[in-house]
């Protein structure tokens, strides 16, 4: 008996999301969706995960506005999007009244199919957003973070996926986020879940271990519904098994997905020209790399680690984070290595390595995660660091979000005028910082990236911050536009200085010879820390609250700046007993490290 293997093709979303950074923009996705939408996929992924914070943060296109479009321009395309349950596209918990009018929003401007996800794989979480959906009559699709621990059995994803249908789902994905599966897991798994729940089964895989494609043929083989594929030149590695190559495998066979290859091949020609536009966004880290199956760090999450430390000079140290990386996750009790568990447990063993002593700074995001604030951890949580990190706190035991209030009056009120709609307000909820900027610069009409600075004169900066502020200028080379700014200046040593960069959002790192250097920049004007009550930080990042003002008296160890850094926030404690003698930062300047912030005097 023959079964047709439905096609849900990626490339709008994870494929560039994990090859390029997110950075592929609208204009570049328009002129292909006619083709797109004669194949006769089952869904596209066109919105969500990342693509919300970089149609914001970096492409300054507004995200509502790339779904209206796309909706339009595939009026024959089921439209989908990966969602993080009560995280919606955030790093937070938001509360219900968000999440309801977020999903009720997404669906009114053209989302069909919502993939929807816990990085805890705690369902509790995700219950809010499917009631969301299904009162838009939209499909909700409960997705199983895949993972491996002492505690991740087939019996427990099983478990999970009834769960997620008795709540109403009408789909189960699996989700592999970080490219673990195995051929012969995987048909275990599927063949599980086909047994024991009546959903339809959907596997979606990344090939960073080189696996995906013989993953998702053994899925097949036992009994699953749809794959999730990318257009061959945004495929393999990182991102997932190739469109073509998978509708090739399959026809002719009791599987055949009856997609048009010759079409597919179009369009894949289409996005090879596509990516070279890009090229200043690939990764090195984006290629196969069976590592993944023993540190299980996906591929967009390598990335990141390597340009934190390239701003730390210590890329040499990348080996070390990774082997740190599995001891911070058993220690937090085995969560899957997914937004945003992926960056709490990365940023701490980031911290863990270059501080030279494992939890001697311990972020916020995995003090809220001890406590239980993003639920309820899958295994067994470190005892002693969990008394470390919360003291005598108490650990939350219910839905996180069962102890929020109601956000969206209040935010409302807080962008004001700023919002049009409702959907600028909920782009200030995912955001607040980028996402009021955003709508401040829309407001100002300098939102394009072509618009947001003049262009320099050769060899000059078009905009010098003030203290703490990046230089920010534009260039353009051979009709593409950069956003360059000089974020920080580290220490001069041997006749050389060491400035920050980001391009496009990228972090870069340049030593300039004392002739070249900049004169006049909008480097950081801050002494370097020499004495103990010299507050600094030991990484590049941003302020995002300054928690005492000059005349106060501290202790030793008391938080007085948190700062913000691979999206995750960490208190800066005083080293010393004494008064706040100068302060030299505010909220939202930026900082390298060795800089004196605060000074104390004992």
């Amino acid at each position: 008996m023959s079964k047709k293997i439905f096609v849900t093709d990626t490339i709008l979303r994870d494929a560039h999301q994990s090859l390029l950074a997110t950075r592929m923009r609208t204009e570049d996705m328009l002129p292909i969706c006619d083709k797109l939408d004669k194949v006769g996929y089952w869904s596209l992924e066109v919105w969500g995960g990342a693509t919300f914070d970089a149609c914001v943060r970096f492409l300054k296109e507004d995200p509502w506005e790339r779904l209206r479009k796309l909706r339009n321009a595939l009026p024959n395309t089921r439209l989908q999007m990966l969602l993080r349950g009560q995280n919606l596209l955030g790093y937070r918990h938001y509360s219900d009244d968000v999440v309801k009018a977020f999903v009720a929003k997404a669906a009114v401007n053209g989302i069909d199919v919502f993939r929807i996800f816990d990085a805890m794989n705690d369902v509790r979480n995700l219950r809010v957003a499917i009631e969301a959906v299904k009162a838009a009559g939209k499909h909700a699709q409960g997705t199983i973070a895949y993972t491996t621990s002492p505690v991740h059995t087939i019996d427990a994803f099983v478990k999970q996926a009834k769960q997620m249908e008795a709540m109403g789902c009408d789909s189960v994905a699996i989700k592999d986020m970080a490219g673990l599966l195995t051929p012969f897991a995987t048909g275990e798994l599927v063949k599980a879940l086909k047994a024991e729940q009546s959903l339809p089964v959907f596997i979606h895989s990344h090939d960073t271990a080189g696996l995906a494609a013989m993953c998702q043929l053994k899925a097949v083989e036992n009994g699953a519904d749809h794959i999730d594929t990318a257009i061959s030149s945004f495929a393999w590695g990182t991102s997932h098994p190739g469109t073509e190559s998978m509708v090739a495998a399959l026809k002719g066979s009791e599987f055949d997905t009856g997609l048009d290859l010759e079409l597919l091949q179009e369009i894949g020609l289409y996005f090879y020209a596509v990516r070279k536009k890009y090229h200043q966004f690939e990764s090195e880290f984006t290629a196969v790399d069976t590592r993944v199956q023993v540190n299980q760090v996906p591929g967009g999450m390598i990335s990141n680690l390597a340009n934190q430390l390239k701003e730390q000079g210590a890329l040499n140290r990348m080996n070390e984070v990774l082997a740190e990386i599995p001891r911070v996750r058993e220690d937090l009790g085995f969560p899957p290595l997914v937004t945003p568990t992926s960056q709490i447990v990365g940023t701490q063993a980031f911290f863990n390595v270059l501080a030279g002593e494992r939890y001697k700074t311990i972020t916020n995001e995995v003090k809220l995660y001890l406590q239980g604030g993003y639920g309820k951890a899958p295994g067994v949580v470190n005892e002693q660091l969990r008394r470390q990190a919360i003291g005598s706190e108490e650990v939350i035991d219910v839905r996180p979000a069962d102890l929020l209030k109601p956000e969206m009056a209040k935010l409302r009120a807080d962008i004001g005028a700023l919002a049009q709609n409702e959907e600028d307000v909920l782009t200030f909820a995912m955001f607040p910082d980028i996402g009021r900027k955003f709508l401040e610069e829309r407001a100002a009409g300098t939102l394009t990236p072509e618009a947001l600075l003049p262009i320099p004169e050769a060899g000059g900066v078009a905009s010098v911050g003030g203290e703490g502020v990046p230089t920010e200028f534009v260039i353009d080379v051979h009709g593409e536009t950069y956003r360059v700014d000089i974020t920080g200046v580290g220490v001069k040593a041997e006749g050389k200085r060491h400035f920050y960069l980001s391009i496009d959002g990228m972090p870069e790192e340049v030593v300039f010879e004392p002739l070249n250097e900049f004169v006049g920049g909008g480097g950081s004007k801050r002494k370097q820390a020499s004495a103990p009550g010299h507050v600094s930080t030991s990484m590049p990042g941003n302020i995002v609250d300054v928690l005492v003002k000059e005349g106060d008296v501290v202790k030793a160890g008391q938080a007085v700046l948190i700062t913000e850094a691979m999206k995750m926030e960490t208190e800066v404690q005083a080293a010393i007993a004494g008064k706040v003698v100068a302060i030299h930062v505010a909220k939202g300047d930026r900082v390298t490290p060795g800089e004196i912030l605060i000074e104390i005097e004992g």
